[in-house]
């Protein structure tokens, strides 16, 4: 195990971690674009990955280091990567994404809603030991409830569905922390079923975009089937 200030060292890191974690999920509810939006789900993958190897470091827990490998290698690399491959340029780099609220109201609503989960987290904290719970879970339950109003407040698809993913990697947040012991192939199981996901949101937005000339969800939603004359 390791010595009491290695320890100590180690979960400040995760920290400063969690509060980039959090950051970021801010950032995903006022970028402007879907390149933007996928560079900061790589940045929020990525510190989850960290903080799960910190962890691992932490409790001696190799299935966590195991889970910070596939999550950065899944999340940080293949999935944007497929995001990139099945969007065009007009979409990916110069479109702005339209939101039903204005970026100032947003990002007040997601302070409220972090606010709310680290008074609520504050009563679950008994229940578990050590200060990473008293980091991760209050942290991700806030980024879960920032990740469920970035999708709400979307009208992209992309963008929209890196929320729900950014609700996913909220919760693995907190869990490493208060399940260190999770099962290995659950993570595993739920990486690959990500990326299928991935691969049909692309293929299917690029396919409507090329068919009506946009991704804008609330367009998606009027349209209706007409029969043949």
């Amino acid at each position: 195990m390791p010595s009491s200030d290695v320890v100590d060292w180690l979960q400040n890191l995760n920290a400063l971690v969690g509060g980039l974690f959090l950051l970021v999920s801010f950032g995903l509810v006022a970028i402007r674009q879907v390149q933007g939006c996928v560079r900061l789900f790589v940045a929020l993958s990525t510190l989850l990955g960290l903080s799960a190897f910190l962890l691992s470091a932490i409790d001696h827990n190799w299935h966590l280091a195991v889970i910070g490998i596939v999550d950065v290698t899944t999340k940080a690399v293949v999935i944007p990567l497929l995001i990139r491959r099945a969007l065009r340029d007009e979409v990916y780099t110069r479109r702005e994404i339209t939101q039903v609220l204005n970026i100032p109201t947003a990002l007040l609503i997601a302070l409220l809603l972090a606010i709310a989960a680290f008074v609520l987290a504050r009563p679950l904290l008994a229940f578990g030991e050590g200060p990473a719970i008293a980091v991760n879970l209050p942290i991700g339950l806030a980024g879960i409830l920032i990740g469920g109003l970035t999708a709400a407040v979307r009208r992209e698809a992309v963008p929209l569905f890196l929320g729900l993913l950014a609700m996913e990697n909220s919760s693995f947040f907190a869990g490493i922390a208060v399940a260190p012991e999770m099962p290995l192939i659950a993570e595993v199981s739920i990486a690959f079923d990500v990326l299928i996901l991935v691969f049909i949101v692309g293929v299917l937005t690029r396919t409507v975009q090329e068919r009506i000339g946009t991704t804008d969800v609330g367009t998606l939603a009027t349209l209706s089937e007409t029969r043949p004359t």
